[in-house]
């Protein structure tokens, strides 16, 4: 069995000893990552094991890659997981004490010298989330260790300090790209035109890497500012930047404060309309179809029913309509609410092929007459007027009723 299906199926106990017992290097590192994956899902006596032996391995396994590893996936146990590996290895007990006199006990350890123990106390700096520790981790950006820097950008990105702009900004130039993009994302989670000065400057790049960095990390943002620049950068010559900036614009809508959400989906919408579908559709749909994360594909369907024009309304229709049987019914309210944006006669003969379909699940069904009543014809009255007197479920006699008022009521 695949480590990926281990993890799928919350196998912590075979992944763990993968983790403590393979002979091959990549296959620890993937089965911490995937540990990490699993944190706070597993139950207390599971997640006090793999805890335990992520600890183990952070701290003594014979490959740099996979004491990394090991220390990043701590992370996704929440708090206290990588503060217990701290603990073990400079005797200092987190528990002891306020927050501030545990993030100074830790930032201590930023000058050890083993660098797992840097690359441990950075990451635990980032949560604890203390402003006074920022000179401390602003210092780790020299750090000799790629690996080391890398986590301290990320750490700065989380304390969310004005005072890194200017070091972060420096860390672009460094010469590994993991540290390059650490930096990009911890810049683009600063607040304010001066941390975003630097990313939207690095899409005019001659450099294809750094501009797939900035365009990615800039869907961390918290702002509608980066869209004008991510929407020019879907016609970039590369392919892998033009993807990364569709779904940077994706995760800006799920990123975006709620209390500028809608500015910042009307900034994108407003942008996304004057670009070429090809640009816009195709990745869009990819995101809804393909992808495994949840807020993207959610806006992916959202974003559909608003952009693109009459040359791709087919492939739009087929996505939003395969997407009203997802599992995420967020995903499938929003495929519904945008067909009624697009219309069209084979969107109608699909919905009827679906409604039809007595293996589809009554909800998908009741979304498909829900669309069929806001853009169905003659036909759709029809199966409509069947249905208020031959569905076995409710909601869908309910919403064919509804969607036949909408159409004019019964022929």
């Amino acid at each position: 069995m695949s480590l990926y299906q281990l993890a799928h199926d919350g196998d912590a106990d075979t992944l763990l000893t993968k983790l403590r017992e393979s002979e091959s290097a990549a296959v620890r590192k993937r089965a911490a990552e995937l540990l990490g994956g699993l944190g706070e899902d597993l139950d207390d006596v599971d997640r006090r094991e793999a805890v335990g032996g992520l600890i183990e391995v952070a701290a003594g396994d014979e490959e740099a890659t996979v004491r990394g590893a090991a220390i990043d996936a701590l992370d996704g146990f929440g708090t206290g997981a990588v503060e217990r590996l701290l603990a073990e290895l400079t005797g200092v007990d987190p528990e002891e004490g306020a927050d501030w006199v545990t993030a100074k006990r830790f930032a201590k350890a930023l000058s050890a010298d083993q660098p797992e123990l840097r690359m441990a106390a950075a990451n635990a700096l980032g949560r604890i989330g203390d402003g006074d520790v920022v000179p401390r981790l602003v210092g780790a950006l020299d750090d000799p260790d790629a690996r080391v820097r890398q986590r301290a950008a990320a750490a700065l990105g989380s304390v969310g300090h004005s005072r890194a702009i200017g070091p972060l900004s420096g860390l672009l130039e460094d010469e590994t790209p993991a540290v390059k993009r650490a930096a990009a994302d911890a810049l683009a989670m600063l607040d304010g035109d001066a941390a975003l000065a630097p990313l939207l400057s690095l899409l005019d790049d001659d450099g294809e890497t750094l501009r797939w960095i900035a365009a990615s990390a800039l869907g961390n943002a918290s702002s509608a500012k980066p869209v004008p620049a991510l929407a020019a950068a879907l016609t970039d010559e590369s392919e892998p930047v033009r993807r990364s900036a569709v779904f940077s614009i994706v995760q800006l809508l799920s990123n975006a404060p709620q209390a500028r959400s809608h500015k910042v989906r009307q900034a994108v919408v407003s942008e996304l309309t004057a670009v070429d579908d090809a640009a816009v559709v195709d990745p869009l749909v990819a995101i809804l179809s393909e992808g495994s994360q949840r807020p993207p594909r959610r806006n992916a369907a959202w974003l559909l029913g608003r952009v693109g024009s009459a040359e791709s309304r087919d492939a739009v229709g087929d996505a939003l309509v395969d997407a009203l049987v997802d599992d995420d019914s967020t995903v499938s309210q929003f495929a519904a609410t945008s067909l009624t944006n697009v219309g069209g006669e084979r969107v109608e003969r699909r919905l009827l092929d679906l409604v039809a379909d007595g293996a589809v699940a009554d909800d998908a069904r009741a979304k498909a007459v829900f669309v069929l009543g806001q853009v169905g014809g003659d036909r759709s009255r029809e199966r409509l007027e069947r249905l208020t007197n031959e569905a076995e479920d409710k909601e869908v006699r309910k919403r064919a009723f509804s969607a036949l008022s909408k159409l004019g009521g019964h022929a």
